[in-house]
């Protein structure tokens, strides 16, 4: 959890120290015994329920923006974003997954969405009632958007796409997805759309389940003259590229407050396993090596968290923040990482030991430093920012 001096920065204000206290509490009481069933079908309903769960505690609010379709205020506190997904990640991994995503399937719809649009979807998602997904990825382009195939022909009443979407989280599980396609309006990114699909869509299925290291519900979807209505298209045809971004701009942020959850428990598991663990007479505390890593996984949890919530500072202040975003995602994942292995160096055996916290934390970290842009990824954006000058 956030430690309560870093909740006097200039960053907060109190009314981010009190939503902390409540969020705090709420996790306390509903998030304190950990989920460890890791077939597909359960964890497929254990993410379902932590949606439901979620958002009868008013939490998913503050993944939508527009109070007018459920959503905590008009527009989304980058600060708050961030603060739930840090203390849901220090709780339960695949709680922040399924928070994260509700605001991420939703994102386009809350940025660029018409109000039918936002009507119709954000007061579902922000109740906990319907799932989300965000579908860019394809098997071709995942980093490179401008190679997407996935097509959508505009017909007399709408579009029919036609292609595969794949490392889709939610996928087999969202009642609704927003999918980027090529319209062809221009060549590469500037001819891409952005639509919102239904899961009953007709031609819309899942082609595979995809099963990785920490698992969390994600597919391939395949589209197959799968018939969309106009009215389901986001924004201006061709404008998808930029739908996309400005969505990725907005959360890129908390995928760094996800990391420094994960890096704060391990850092907390740490210092517990440290205190308790006899070694020759002593405590493995007592021992300099351990102080010495105890120190780094802290110093470099103070340097992620100190960029991270500057990035959301920024946004909330207005500041166009691409940059300040990448070095945040790309300290916050690269420095949680280092400080995991270190705490399941420190945990020995016990370490790698399914079940155990430290272990779960060392699958639960590695996926974030590719989604949502790769480290190198991150890497482009900051140095071709600063070449613009």
């Amino acid at each position: 959890m956030t430690h309560p001096a870093e909740l006097d920065w200039p960053f907060f204000d109190d009314s981010h120290r009190a939503f902390k206290s409540r969020l705090d509490a709420w996790c306390h009481e509903h998030l304190a015994h950990a989920h460890h069933d890791e077939s597909r079908d359960a964890v497929d309903a254990e993410c379902i329920r932590l949606v439901r769960l979620l958002g009868s505690g008013g939490w998913l609010k503050h993944a939508v923006s527009g109070t007018a379709y459920g959503a905590a205020s008009d527009v989304i506190d980058t600060r708050q974003l961030c603060l739930l997904r840090e203390t849901l990640a220090f709780h339960n991994g695949l709680s922040d997954f399924a928070f994260a995503m509700q605001g991420l399937g939703t994102g386009a719809i809350s940025l660029m969405g018409s109000a039918d649009q936002k009507q119709r979807y954000l007061p579902r998602v922000a109740s906990g009632q319907a799932l989300s997904a965000f579908a860019l990825s394809e098997p071709e382009a995942g980093s490179d958007v401008a190679a997407m195939q996935c097509s959508a022909t505009a017909t007399a009443d709408g579009y029919v796409l036609n292609g595969r979407k794949t490392w889709i989280s939610n996928g087999g599980i969202a009642d609704f997805y927003v999918v980027f396609a090529r319209t062809g309006e221009a060549p590469g990114a500037r001819g891409i759309t952005a639509f919102i699909v239904d899961a009953d869509t007709p031609g819309l299925s899942i082609e595979e389940r995809i099963d990785v290291v920490a698992p969390h519900p994600l597919a391939t979807l395949k589209f197959d003259h799968c018939k969309v209505a106009a009215a389901q298209r986001i924004g201006e045809a061709g404008q998808g590229f930029k739908v996309a971004m400005a969505t990725l701009d907005v959360f890129r942020t908390s995928v760094a407050a996800a990391a420094l959850g994960f890096g704060r428990r391990a850092l907390h598991e740490s210092i517990a396993w440290a205190r308790s663990r006899k070694m020759f007479g002593q405590s493995l505390g007592d021992f300099q090596i351990t102080q010495t890593k105890i120190a780094q996984m802290a110093t470099m949890l103070d340097a992620a968290t100190l960029l991270t919530y500057r990035a959301a500072w920024l946004r909330d202040q207005g500041a166009r923040i691409t940059r300040e975003a990448a070095m945040a995602k790309m300290t916050a994942t690269e420095n949680a990482q280092q400080i995991i292995d270190m705490a399941v160096q420190m945990h020995g055996g016990m370490g790698v030991k399914k079940g155990v916290m430290v272990e779960s934390l060392y699958r639960e970290i590695r996926a974030l430093r590719i989604y949502e842009g790769a480290t190198e990824v991150q890497q482009l954006i900051i140095g071709k920012d600063l070449l613009k000058g």
